[in-house]
């Protein structure tokens, strides 16, 4: 019995022993992990809250700045480690590059569903019954129209430093809008909220995730579905398909995994939703709050969701 005894506390010991080693494994590194951020809030919100999971694990974690371009390079060289947000309809050549050669790893998606397109109010509706489809604004152009656009309805769109993906549409398609270009995000999101409040006419290219549909109900114009890309440049009325979505990845130096491969993990299985960052975005945007604060905020409320990420990380 004693035998007994001593075997099993040994084996209880051994245990205790190999788990206090196994947890003190991480971080692997002392090095800091450096995490880029760039210039637009949702993806001010996603770093914040990999760099706070991070640092819940005990990493040494550096936020770089960067932009949607010069992070490809910087990651490939190792100059930054793990970007959460690559949009992939805004990529060069570069990026796929990279891809291609394993200096940059893509770790999955991160969760959103990003979307872009023509944006109205649900008060619109009766103005233009055919909607959502696309093809009722050739029926009711001037239920969206103004002085300055007679005959035609009137389509705010990007500003001009943006492109001209909604000009490029509306000429190939022969809509009967004349597209005008908002000053700035600023101006857009403005004119979107005095018009929703005296019940005006608007229509507007706008993109999710974004505070505005956190805090106003909007509906979108909706095109043909087709198999594969759609090629906005070359449409036709019948069969237009409207714009290309993008997939939003999260991306890695290719050391990650081999130096840091818990916290590669944890990248790994980070998810978030349009809803957090709208919600998000809403808070800095609109109430004028430190994005740190807010995404602090969401990591104290929402254990639930990423405590499992870390316990995966782990074992």
């Amino acid at each position: 019995m004693f035998k007994k005894f001593v075997t099993g506390f040994f084996i209880v010991l051994g245990l205790m022993i190999s788990g206090i080693v196994n947890a003190g494994t991480v971080p692997e590194s002392k090095d800091p992990i450096k995490v880029t951020i760039q210039d637009w809030t949702g993806q001010h919100f996603s770093t914040y809250v990999t760099v706070g999971l991070l640092k819940e694990m005990g990493y040494n974690v550096e936020i770089v700045v960067s932009d949607a371009i010069t992070q490809h390079p910087a990651i490939a060289a190792g100059n930054i480690h793990l970007t959460s947000e690559v949009w992939t309809n805004n990529l060069g050549d570069l990026y796929t590059g990279l891809v291609e050669k394993g200096e940059i790893v893509v770790v999955g998606e991160l969760g959103l569903e990003p979307k872009e397109g023509w944006i109205y109010p649900p008060y619109m509706k009766e103005k233009c019954p055919g909607l959502p489809s696309y093809k009722a604004l050739y029926d009711c152009a001037m239920a969206f129209g103004s002085a300055e656009t007679f005959p035609k309805g009137r389509l705010v769109t990007y500003p001009a430093s943006w492109g001209t993906r909604s000009r490029d549409i509306i000429s190939s398609i022969e809509l009967p809008f004349q597209p005008i270009p908002g000053g700035t995000e600023g101006a857009m999101v403005a004119e979107l909220k005095s018009a929703y409040a005296a019940e005006e006419p608007v229509i507007m290219m706008m993109w999710q995730p974004h505070w505005i549909f956190a805090a106003y109900d909007f509906d979108w114009v909706e095109w043909n579905k087709i198999d594969g890309e759609c090629v906005e440049e070359s449409q036709v009325k019948e069969s237009a398909c409207g714009f290309q979505q993008a997939k939003v990845v999260k991306a890695a130096w290719s050391g990650v995994q081999d130096k840091w491969p818990a916290a590669y993990k944890m990248f790994e299985a980070l998810k978030l939703t349009n809803a957090d960052e709208n919600g998000a975005i809403l808070e800095v945007d609109n109430k004028g709050r430190p994005i740190e604060e807010v995404a602090n905020e969401w990591i104290a409320n929402n254990k639930s969701r990423w405590q499992p990420w870390i316990d995966i990380a782990l074992n």
